[in-house]
């Protein structure tokens, strides 16, 4: 009979998700957490830790599997590879005592595959405890760089350096939950209140973004206060930064033209009122449907919706802006601390195509502009050749357009002296890595 779910059973089961469904980590934990309601706010707390941590060094972890078996454990089962794997994380990388993580994870495997599989797993676990005895902050730290794709790795550092890159794949840092109000003048009102709501959870203001709360250890935000009534949403700080960038004003007609699910939407469509309009552009309709419904719930709303592909055209696109965001799609390399399977899914060869689609996407989003228009390029990507490489082509491909300096307001002490690109970094300014560019339609 299966007993009751713990931390490191639910990691086990999201982790065997994204290895065997090729489902993102973040929706399979949270599909095993919304299962396993007993857990208290720490032990889920744990389970995020359990399960990003792991998947950040996978490859590494089946690498000191590998080194002590005869067969590759890739060839094992999903759930037995994110058990063995789990056991290897703690013992190495965690303070869980390594016999309570080997011990759990042989009776895991026992349950799974009888007791052959068990004996296996127990004579690996035990040697790989007995190695991991003498194991030193500076190798975890390596271990967490080497973990990544040595194409990976070596764009991480040269685009940023090595601090960085053991930043970006959570060396020591781990992912706060961002909140968004769009009311700046209540943010202080509300982290009171999400304070009294869950006084064992950690809030405090965002540093990048004016209107940015940051959570830890919160346990599910929507059954906060606050919420369902549209005072905020849950939004990572980096995110609201690139909308910031843009710098919207009342009365503009705005274009947010790679939309998604409409975070930076609302952010837009409430700098722009009450006299002014937003359209939101994706090429999936299903993320508009739900972009017009989060929109609906804070009380804004879109002007119009297209669905559009810009790789191929504009689509029903024919108005002229004041303003347009391409938040392109990309590798998501600066998101590594939170979707740990990007490493093990994308390819080197992924990156020209995604710089080729970002600089067509950009190209022909920026015909929209008006004369004197400004348009923000960014992507939650850190990798030269989808930053700077891909503003400077944009610039050779659209000579209409000019750099223009980040210099708003909210965002003086991201941008110190105006420039016209910025990279956003987790060690730097606590939010995820981005790259963000601005630039001006000649008159």
């Amino acid at each position: 009979m299966r007993g009751l779910p713990t931390a490191r059973s639910v990691a086990a089961q999201a982790i065997a998700r994204v290895l065997g469904e090729k489902a993102f980590a973040a929706a399979a934990l949270e599909s095993e957490l919304q299962r396993a309601v007993q857990l208290d706010a720490r032990d889920r707390a744990l389970a995020t830790e359990l399960t990003l941590g792991s998947l950040r060094v996978f490859t590494w972890l089946e690498a000191q599997l590998d080194s002590l078996s005869k067969q590759p454990v890739r060839d094992l089962p999903p759930d037995v590879r994110a058990h063995l794997a789990l056991a290897v994380y703690q013992v190495y990388f965690t303070r869980v005592p390594a016999f309570a993580a080997v011990n759990d994870a042989v009776g895991a495997v026992r349950a799974k595959m009888g007791e052959k599989m068990s004996a296996f797993a127990n004579a690996v676990l035990r040697k790989i405890a007995t190695r991991a005895e003498t194991f030193t902050d500076e190798e975890r730290d390596k271990a967490r760089v080497d973990a990544l794709p040595k194409w990976l790795k070596t764009a991480l550092i040269e685009s940023v350096g090595e601090e960085a890159a053991r930043a970006l794949v959570g060396g020591g840092l781990a992912p706060v939950t961002g909140i968004r109000v769009l009311d700046r003048s209540r943010r202080d009102e509300w982290m009171d209140k999400l304070r009294e709501a869950r006084p064992n959870a950690t809030f405090e203001l965002g540093k990048a973004s004016p209107l940015a709360i940051n959570a830890r250890s919160a346990g599910k935000l929507e059954a906060l206060p606050g919420f369902e009534e549209g005072e905020w949403s849950i939004q990572e700080e980096g995110s609201q930064v690139v909308a910031l960038a843009l710098g919207a004003r009342p009365g503009e007609r705005v274009l947010d033209a790679c939309a998604g699910r409409g975070n930076k939407t609302a952010i837009l469509a409430h700098a722009v009122s009450p006299d002014g309009a937003v359209d939101a552009c994706d090429v999936h309709p299903k993320k508009l449907a739900r972009l017009e419904m989060e929109l609906a719930r804070v009380n804004l709303r879109a002007r119009h919706t297209y669905a559009v592909d810009w790789s191929i055209g504009p689509g029903d696109v024919t108005e002229l802006y004041d303003r347009v965001l391409v938040d392109a799609p990309c590798s998501g390399s600066g998101t590594l601390r939170r979707r740990p399977e990007i490493a093990l899914r994308r390819d080197e060869e992924d990156l020209d195509a995604f710089a080729a689609l970002q600089l067509g996407i950009t190209v022909r989003a920026s015909e929209r502009l008006k004369p004197g228009g400004v348009l923000v390029y960014a992507v939650c990507s850190v990798l030269r050749q989808e930053a700077e490489a891909v503003a400077d082509a944009l610039l050779t491909h659209q000579p209409s357009l000019e750099p223009l300096p980040i210099d708003e307001p909210d965002l003086a002490s991201l941008a110190p002296g105006g420039p016209s690109r910025l990279r956003l970094l987790p060690h730097i300014h606590g939010t995820d890595g981005y790259f963000i560019a601005r630039f001006r339609a000649r008159v």
